[in-house]
Order: C-alpha cells, then sequence, then structure tokens
C-alpha cells in the first residue's frame, strides 16, 4: 500500500508539469513544483556513528480556478538511519478562497505568527518535529494543523481569526536507537517515557484565537490572543515499585496573550515580541503533580543588512514564572539568545552561514555552521558542521551529538 502511494505520487510530479502547461491557457491553472534531497550526517567524535541518512522528494500541487483553489504538499521519504521515518507523508491540503482581500483556508495547513528568527513567543500554534531535533531546516521541523483561517487585509491593517478542531503536538522520539531521542541524561536508574497522554478529539479541546495588526509609517505591530494547549509535553515523574522511573507526558489548556512590533532604521530592524502565558504548564520535580503557572516571555532581536553581501542577526529572549515554585524544576528566569551571521561570495554563487543557539541559563550551545553552493540555478550543494555542548539544560541530551554532515537538493 505504502510502495503504491508513493509511486503514484512520483507519477504526478513527473506527469503534471505537462498537463499543467496545457490547462493555463484554460480557466483552471495548475503549478507544480518541489524538490529532490538527500542528507547524510556523522559523527565527529567516536565511534563516528551515522546520525542521519535520508532521501527525500517533495511535491507541491496547486489548483486554482478564479477565486478559489487547492493547495497540497507532500514527502516521499526513504530513511535508512530512522526506518519509522520512512513512507509517504501528506504535508499541506487546505482549500482556499481570496476575493477583495478575504482569504480563506481550511485544511491541513501551517499557520505562523510573530516576528521571532527560529524562536517561539508567539508563534506556538503549528508544534515542531522534533525526531530529529534541529538538524532539519527550520521550515521542515513545522507541523501543519487541520483547521480554518480567515484573514481579511486592507492597506493599513489586517485582522486574522483562526479554529482548530483538533489539535497537533510536538513530535519526538523515544527510540533509544535514534541519536536525537528524548532522555535523561543526568538520571542513573532504568527509566520509561510515556507520550500517549495527549488531549482527547473532543469539542471542548478545541484551538481558537486571532490577531489583529497594523501597518503605520516606519512602523509594523500585531497583537494576538490564543486558547491552546502547551503543545511540548511536560514531564510527571514517578518512582515505580521497582525502582524505575516513570515519565508520563501531560499536556494543560492555556491562554497566550501577546504582541510583536517591527521597526526598520536604515540599515536596521529592530523586532520585539512579548507574550503571557496563562496557566502555562511546569516542569515538576520527581513525584510531584504537573503545577501551571503563569510565565512572561520576551524577545528583542536586531538585524543588520551590512552591505557586500553580509548580514547579522542577534535575539535574546527571556522567560520569567510567577508564582509559588515549590516541586517545580524549571528556572524562575530563564533566557536563550541566537547569533546568524551569513556572507554570499562568487557572485552570489557561494554563500556562508552560522546559526547559534545560546542557552544563557544553563551555559549550552547549539551552533550550525554551513555552505550552501549552487552548482546551477537548480542545484545546491551543502557542506556543514552542527557543535552542541552543554552539561545541563534542554542541550544536554545530545551534548555528544557534534556532527559533519552533507547535502544534496534539486529543485524543480
Amino acid at each position: 500500500m505504502r510502495k503504491g502511494l508513493i509511486l503514484g505520487f512520483l507519477l504526478c510530479i513527473a506527469f503534471l508539469p505537462a498537463f499543467a502547461q496545457e490547462e493555463n491557457d484554460g480557466r483552471l491553472h495548475v503549478g507544480v513544483k518541489g524538490f529532490i534531497d538527500t542528507y547524510y550526517a556523522i559523527l565527529t567524535a567516536s565511534p563516528n556513528d551515522w546520525t542521519a541518512s535520508r532521501s527525500r522528494v517533495r511535491g507541491e500541487l496547486t489548483l486554482e480556478k478564479g477565486n478559489a483553489g487547492m493547495f497540497v504538499s507532500a514527502n516521499a521519504v526513504y530513511n535508512s538511519r530512522l526506518k519509522d521515518q520512512s513512507g509517504f507523508f501528506l504535508r499541506e491540503a487546505y482549500l482556499y478562497y481570496n476575493q477583495s482581500g478575504l482569504d480563506i483556508r481550511a485544511g491541513r495547513q501551517i499557520i505562523t505568527w510573530g516576528v521571532a528568527d527560529a524562536m517561539r513567543i508567539t508563534d506556538i500554534i503549528s508544534p515542531m518535529d522534533f525526531t530529529e531535533f534541529l538538524t532539519q531546516d527550520y521550515d521542515d521541523i513545522r507541523i501543519p494543523v487541520n483547521g480554518i483561517r480567515v484573514k481579511y487585509t486592507r492597506p493599513k491593517w489586517n485582522a486574522e481569526a483562526i479554529v482548530i478542531p483538533v489539535s497537533s503536538f510536538y513530535e519526538l522520539s523515544t527510540d533509544r536507537d535514534n541519536p536525537w531521542a528524548v532522555s535523561l541524561p543526568d538520571v542513573t536508574i532504568p527509566y520509561s517515557i510515556n507520550l500517549d497522554g495527549t488531549p482527547k478529539k473532543q469539542f471542548g479541546n478545541v484551538e481558537y484565537g486571532g490577531r489583529i495588526g497594523a501597518y503605520l509609517s516606519g512602523v509594523d505591530f500585531n497583537f494576538y490572543g490564543l486558547r491552546t494547549w502547551n503543545k511540548m509535553p511536560v514531564f510527571r515523574k514517578s518512582v515505580a515499585e521497582d525502582g524505575s522511573l516513570l515519565c508520563e507526558g501531560e499536556y494543560h489548556r492555556m491562554t497566550m496573550l501577546g504582541a510583536d512590533l517591527s521597526v526598520p532604521l536604515g540599515k536596521f530592524v529592530v523586532r520585539a515580541e512579548v507574550a503571557e502565558y496563562f496557566g502555562e504548564a511546569q516542569e515538576p520535580v520527581v513525584n510531584a503533580a504537573v503545577v501551571t503557572r503563569n510565565s512572561t516571555n520576551a524577545l528583542v532581536g536586531l538585524d543588520w543588512y551590512a552591505g557586500g553581501d553580509w548580514q547579522l542577526g542577534i535575539q535574546y529572549s527571556h522567560k520569567y514564572i510567577s508564582g509559588n515554585m515549590s516541586n517545580v524544576s524549571s528556572y524562575r528566569n530563564s533566557g536563550m539568545a541566537t547569533v546568524r551571521i551569513s556572507k554570499d561570495l562568487l557572485h552570489n554563487t557561494l554563500s556562508l552561514s552560522n546559526f547559534c543557539y545560546i542557552d544563557v541559563a544553563n551555559g549550552g550551545i547549539y551552533n550550525r555552521l554551513y555552505a550552501d553552493y549552487a552548482l546551477t540555478d537548480q542545484i545546491h550543494a551543502f557542506l556543514g558542521y552542527d557543535y552542541l555542548h552543554a552539561d545541563k539544560g534542554q542541550f544536554a541530551m545530545y551534548g555528544r551529538n557534534s556532527e559533519v554532515w552533507i547535502k544534496l537538493k534539486y529543485s524543480f
């Protein structure tokens, strides 16, 4: 069955471009694009195991007639390192309608909010796929949600409303053979992780929210409101009778109210976000129940377009948890910073980039350095090095996973 779906998908990709050329002269417009890529990564430390070996075909199909249309994207993946990640996967599939500033989308789609770069303050609708942590492209890590989005745009302002009947949550691996699986590096006793406690699919668990934004002279800003869940599970840890540790993922309702701001200043762009999470679930200590607390989350960023094809971006986000912190293992104050540097060379055929996460509270670091060389307009070759180091905090479980990787990509 799976092989048949993959074959059918590849045949569609092969023959639809010709169909599109014939139909574009009529009233139905067909668009097809996509890419083929292959990616390999190996640990730089002994025993130099392979951490990734995967190939993928991505296809995107658009059918449009008048003001209505549909969009479908899907992946056909062969992953020789993580067998359960091989197969045919629907990515997005939604119907849309556009007219006089009104944009309606219904179906499986990716919804992004905020102005932060690869950090999540107000951008908490679409969860993330962490089965290979952050080693995939950030846009590929986003998980689509199945819902309805209505957006109305005017020259100076816009408004958006969303409804998500059935929520999606972070995808995490617990397979010990996966080098990016969730683990407890500081725990010396046997332990197990259970992620089966996602909320029931019932009307009372629906997500809903909205956004309103304005474009003024020299400044853009948005205000947000969302009734949602903690998409990343919080683990309730208890010691079983046999002395092992049981970690059970829990999800709790919470409300987010937030705002963002973007101000261009010559060669600089200043970005800021702030969000209050009301009733956010907090990580408990062992043998304690999960509690909810309000948290304040703020980010400030600066982008510098320095000329000469240089770009520099820095960000700092801070989290403050209010209320009683007894039986809570999280820090009351924690921070995360990012630094992005890029430079184009050789008439823009070679791009050198470095992006770094810095866990300020714990001293951890995840740095991705890579070169992107355009062999042709359609074919790109990548060579990169991921450096990870942490003794504690969220990067600690991957502290030994520094790796070298290569990637080839053909776009059509």
